[in-house]
């Protein structure tokens, strides 16, 4: 029976995608380099910290991966205050109150830092649905490592995996999940580009005709 839902953040709860990205390319033309599309796609899913490992060793740049990590967050930080439009998901929000009000417990398991975290969580108010919150910043390695859902699903009251479900955008995250053995629910949305889902035990594209009736029936299903 499922009695905890594993919430990714980017993407699932908040589309905070355009902002990270407009951080992103801003901070490559700083440093002077070209990071394509199919590159940048590849990071999805990855924190700050390892996303910059792999940029420098990609482009074998020599500032130090915590100044890089440090000055990307000081661009994203300067834009998401100042984004007005900045929306949580549609739907995603019926769906917390409702998963919480049935006593499904909440946990967060993202690649964000805890500083994003608590900006996303502050602005619309999320702290009092979730009982814990795991965050890619205390993991050496991100999705598709297991890690930070070994973590959450360990933290839940009833720890049992097959109790379990995450739900994820990206194909790292579905890895992550499928390696942590948690089924996981796949969510498609207009603005995901080039993830895979084939492995996520459903997948929807709208959290607005997703209740918990549903994904109880859904997660019974498999």
């Amino acid at each position: 029976m499922l009695r905890t839902v594993i919430f990714d953040m980017d993407g699932v709860i908040v589309d905070t995608e355009p902002v990270h990205r407009y951080a992103y390319y801003a901070h490559f033309d700083e440093l002077g380099i070209a990071v394509s599309e199919k590159v940048y796609t590849s990071f999805t899913g990855f924190s700050t910290k390892n996303t910059y490992q792999k940029v420098k060793e990609l482009f074998h740049i020599k500032e130090e991966v915590e100044d890089l990590v440090l000055r990307k967050r000081t661009l994203f930080n300067e834009s998401f205050d100042t984004k007005p439009d900045l929306e949580l998901i549609e739907g995603v929000r019926n769906l917390i109150v409702e998963l919480h009000r049935q006593d499904i417990e909440l946990i967060l398991g993202s690649s964000a830092s805890k500083s994003t975290i608590q900006r996303v969580f502050n602005r619309f108010e999320l702290f009092p649905y979730f009982s814990h919150i795991v965050s890619g910043e205390d993991f050496p390695q991100s999705k598709p490592d297991p890690a930070i859902f070994n973590q959450a699903a360990s933290l839940a009251k009833i720890s049992a995996k097959e109790h379990c479900l995450v739900i994820e955008d990206s194909t790292n995250g579905i890895k992550a999940a499928n390696a942590a053995g948690i089924k996981v629910l796949g969510y498609k949305s207009q603005n995901s580009k080039k993830q895979d889902y084939s492995t996520a035990d459903f997948v929807i594209e709208s959290f607005t005709t997703l209740d918990p009736t549903h994904l109880l029936q859904l997660f019974q299903s498999k």
